[in-house]
């Protein structure tokens, strides 16, 4: 294959708008927000290219004004699934033998209008429907699904160019990577709009079709992302989305034989069921299904007595409490030296102290609303279990209302036993656990640390003592599938840290990367001999 044929648009990261006061962004965005605030809208489902509705219409409501409704979706049903399924099989044969460029083509306009005309329209979604502030939307909604779609393309033409090395003189060895045989499933989260983007498209890219059902609480911005695919110039069936319960899409999906993937992005229980699941099924498949996905965490920062104390508090701020601790990479455990506690702790109290919290639409406002009541209740357990307990101390927040909206306030525990439950469960949102470790129990703490949780997504070690560096990267090797040295441990950027835990943290197929999209195609090697032999004797045979 010529080697110009493969030639692509060379990918770099979107640059992320800063949204300051009195820039055009601002204004645009401010508009689009007024926009969406001022009407209800009637969200379809998409099956076969065709809106679905029905007489079952859910709210949609912003988690911090949860008495506005900002629309309403079509809640499906398992026959919905059935035609999704049925629609992305019909659309099989034409998308996975348009050449690939085509499709291409259709995934960089996509990011070209992300970048254009529908980023504050996206932007906006997601404020309102997941309760991100701006610079959060941003970096997600914006900037990393841009860089999914523009790096993926790049992915995929690096993909199609390796090829076996040799092919000896009379034949031609060559790959075909096809796509797999079935539907893949896309089953998609609420905390990232970049993710619900990535999830169906990094397989569709690949030939494949898809059946997509995202979270409810980002059916909202799921409808633009459709509209702008539609707009791209996606086929009909190719990607269907669908708005249906968990146990109606299973039921359906996992007991079809043309079921040939997963992509998921979700909770470990949720994925260890579904895995559990597709073995039970294993015998009404075609093929063997691919089962990628990126689930919980429990991330960590340790923080060294070398370290600097205010580089430490911000990372500790930000790892934990940007978009308000509901990313699967948000610091939620923290490991610290003694000596430098202190400072640090003075830091990071009077920052936390200066951070305010409300609706999205107030530019101010750094924590903004949790997901949704049932996130609300669980969180808040938490914090009145610990404000009930001696052993512990909350130096920050502690408080919580639902009058209004689901706010929590930033809250930061103290304990002393680094095996106490807010240090080893997962719990998704602004609650922060710190344990406070002697000088000299820095291996110690090592130890501790990589036993602690049955995760390893995210983790970040802050000093400026190289040996202590070395010494944390090694023991903590396994303990993290994206490790940060002297920074925060969220912000995984496309084509810079290809993103994914292993453990309990999921398959680590590293999303942002070419490792994702060849989950998504199954190679086939085609050797075409252009002299074959005409006798099946060998020369051995032969007597002396």
């Amino acid at each position: 294959m010529l080697k110009g044929f493969f030639n692509v648009p060379q990918p770099v990261n979107e640059t992320i708008l800063n949204y300051a006061p009195g820039s055009l962004e601002r204004s645009l965005l401010v508009a689009e927000l007024a926009e969406a605030r001022s009407k209800q809208i009637d969200v379809p489902m998409y099956i076969n290219g065709k809106e679905i509705r029905n007489e079952n219409k859910v709210a949609i409501r912003p988690p911090h004004d949860h008495q506005h409704i900002l629309g309403y979706y079509n809640q499906g049903n398992k026959g919905d699934v059935a035609e999704a399924i049925n629609a992305a099989i019909a659309a099989k044969a034409s998308w996975e033998n348009l050449p690939w460029e085509q499709r291409a083509a259709i995934f960089l306009k996509a990011a070209d209008l992300i970048a254009g005309p529908y980023r504050y329209k996206l932007n906006a979604a997601t404020m309102l429907g997941q309760s991100k502030n701006a610079f959060q939307a941003e970096i997600d909604a914006a900037c990393e699904l841009i860089d999914f779609l523009r790096f993926n393309v790049k992915f995929m033409t690096d993909i199609y160019q390796q090829q076996p090395p040799v092919s000896p003189r009379g034949s031609w060895n060559r790959v075909e990577q096809r796509p797999l045989e079935g539907f893949v499933f896309a089953l998609t989260p609420f905390n990232f709009t970049a993710i619900a983007g990535n999830l169906p498209t990094s397989a569709a890219m690949m030939g494949n079709v898809v059946v997509w059902k995202p979270s409810n609480t980002q059916i909202y911005s799921a409808n633009v992302l459709m509209q702008i695919f539609r707009e791209a110039g996606l086929p009909d069936g190719v990607i269907n989305l669908i708005y249906v319960s968990g146990p109606d899409a299973g039921d359906v999906i996992f007991n079809h034989p043309d079921f040939a993937g997963i992509h998921f992005t979700g909770s470990t229980p949720v994925f260890q069921d579904i895995w559990k699941t597709i073995g039970n099924n294993i015998h009404k498949y075609k093929t063997y299904p691919r089962i990628v996905g990126e689930t919980g965490g429990k991330d960590f920062i340790l923080v060294h007595k070398s370290a600097n104390a205010e580089v430490s508090s911000t990372a500790i701020l930000r790892g934990a409490f940007e978009y308000q601790g509901q990313k699967c990479s948000a610091a939620s455990r923290v490991y610290i030296s003694r000596s430098i506690w202190p400072q640090v702790k003075k830091l990071l109290v009077s920052d936390l102290a200066t951070l305010k919290m409300g609706p999205t639409e107030d530019f101010g406002n750094f924590i903004n609303a949790v997901i949704d009541e049932k996130s609300f209740d669980k969180l808040s357990k938490y914090i009145d279990d610990a404000k009930n307990n001696h052993d512990l101390e909350v130096i920050a927040g502690g408080n919580y209302d639902k009058s209004k909206g689901y706010f929590i306030e930033p809250t930061v525990i103290v304990t002393a036993d680094p095996y106490y439950v807010t240090m080893c469960e997962e719990l998704f949102g602004p609650v922060l656990t710190i344990f406070v470790y002697e000088d000299e129990d820095f291996e110690k703490t090592l130890e501790i640390l990589d036993k602690t949780s049955i995760y390893a997504l995210t983790g970040a070690v802050l000093a400026q003592d190289r040996y202590a560096l070395a010494t944390a990267t090694n023991a903590l090797r396994n303990a993290a599938g994206n490790f940060y040295i002297n920074d925060k441990c969220t912000g995984a950027v496309v084509g810079q840290q290809p993103f994914g835990g292993a453990r309990g943290s999921g398959t680590n197929d590293k999303a942002g990367s070419m490792i994702n999209l060849l989950r998504w195609v199954s190679p086939r090697a085609i050797k075409e001999t252009f002299d074959p032999p005409k006798d099946y004797r060998y020369p051995f045979l032969e007597k002396e």
